[in-house]
């Protein structure tokens, strides 16, 4: 997810873009000390951004293994609990969209340190809720708070870098933030098992202060007073309808936002399918989570190898027919075998696996069909990703903690949708077909 400013007229040189291949890396570093504000791309810098980038999975997976504890506790059922990544993933969507236009006209620092305060105060209001509706509001406020300060993160690396470096640099971001939905379900089931659910949230309300401390100490203010504009939300808005004009670049966001309801429909569920269901502890949930986690990261790495050398459109339908494939096989363990364990982890992990191949995929072929509003693009594609997540999560768990049948349509739904948005909505036009 990147900054929804366009940099219209700013003079910092767009990154390019190739259809339908890769992002390119063929501008120059800037030079020491080149960027807005004469500030460098220090390691410093980019180690926090990481942080800013990894909270949002870290909050969300180191919960998700105490899905059943906390409908106990709390005294809800699987939706309810499940209610509670809606208002999260709707909050990280709508961060996503305000934070960026905001810190345009009021710079970054500040906005950004305001951000990660306010997540960290949410965190606490998590750790003590009595009831699952305050809940509820806290992991909005926590949410909104996450994506404001991932956005800001993404737009400082933005306003340093281009080209060369800021390929580089994004990609050592990803690389990294994607060992966070490894770590985070393992850390919160050694909580689960040495304490109870609510310290988790105590956890990342502390990694927010740390993130609070990092900011001030490294990250500088880079976009100076002469650079920031007035337009905010209008502008965007402006934008963000041309950009919907686009057929093919609203079939990518389909294609994307799809396939993130499919998996979000198993991070939602997989806890009582695995655990309530087929009796795994803890420990060994977080352990076949973090597996899946590996499968999808080692597939994004596997993508990134064969841009430039394959065709980009035939590696994002392999990954759906295996989700389809997955999802078919889940729904028919589901309805007729009572959801048999090894089933269930095998299809598990060929979805996540086949996420790593559609979901950067299809954000970067969406990116590719609007050079003119990367920004906007790419702003637009996180919105309906997290709101999509959000979504489906309590869709998934619509027929309790018994029942894997919603999840398996979902995942069904979601992979035949993605297809449609890639071979229909995006289908390349007669000039361009390869």
């Amino acid at each position: 997810m990147t900054d929804v400013t366009d940099h219209a007229g700013t003079g910092v040189p767009h990154l390019g873009y190739c259809p339908d291949c890769e992002y390119l890396s063929d501008q120059p570093a800037p030079e020491d000390g080149a960027g807005p504000g004469h500030a460098r791309v220090s390691a410093a810098l980019v180690a926090t951004v990481v942080f800013l980038t990894a909270i949002a999975p870290l909050a969300t997976d180191m919960y998700v293994p105490a899905f059943p504890r906390v409908a106990r506790d709390l005294g809800a059922g699987a939706t309810q609990v499940q209610l509670t990544l809606t208002t999260f993933f709707v909050g990280m969507a709508l961060g996503q969209l305000v934070g960026g236009p905001v810190s345009d006209q009021r710079g970054r620092r500040v906005p950004l340190v305001a951000a990660v305060v306010v997540m960290s105060l949410a965190s606490v209001a998590c750790a003590l809720a009595p009831s699952i509706g305050v809940m509820m509001a806290a992991r909005l406020v926590q949410g909104f708070a996450g994506g404001w300060a991932m956005v800001i993160g993404r737009a400082v690396i933005i306003d340093l870098a281009t080209g060369a470096q800021l390929v580089r640099v994004l990609n050592v971001i990803a690389a990294v933030g994607g060992l966070a939905p490894i770590v985070g379900p393992l850390l919160g089931a050694v909580i689960l098992q040495l304490s109870h659910w609510r310290v988790s949230f105590w956890v990342v309300a502390g990694l927010g202060v740390v993130m609070a401390v990092a900011v001030l100490v490294a990250v500088p203010e880079t976009l100076p007073p002469d650079q920031r504009h007035g337009g905010g939300l209008r502008t965007f808005a402006r934008a963000g309808r041309e950009v919907l004009r686009n057929r093919r670049y609203v079939g990518y966001l389909v294609v994307a936002g799809s396939a993130m309801g499919a998996l979000f429909a198993y991070v939602a569920t997989s806890a009582f399918v695995l655990q309530s269901m087929n009796g795994l502890s803890p420990i060994a949930y977080s352990v076949d989570f973090a597996a899946n986690a590996g499968g999808m990261t080692v597939a994004a790495l596997v993508a990134a190898r064969l841009a430039g050398r394959v065709p980009t459109r035939p590696v994002i339908l392999v990954g759906q027919v295996a989700a389809l494939l997955a999802g078919v096989a889940m729904l028919v363990g589901a309805i007729w075998f009572d959801t048999p364990l090894l089933l269930a982890m095998v299809c598990f992990f060929v979805l996540m696996t086949a996420q790593g191949l559609i979901g950067p995929n299809g954000g970067a072929l969406a990116a590719a069909e609007v050079p003119e509003h990367p920004g906007t693009g790419s702003a637009l594609l996180g919105f309906v990703q997290w709101v999509a997540a959000g979504t489906i999560a309590p869709l998934a768990g619509l027929g309790g903690e018994d029942t894997a049948v919603p999840m398996a349509v979902i995942m069904v739904l979601g992979a035949a949708a993605s297809m449609i948005g890639l071979l229909v909505l995006a289908r390349p036009s007669a000039e361009n077909a390869h």
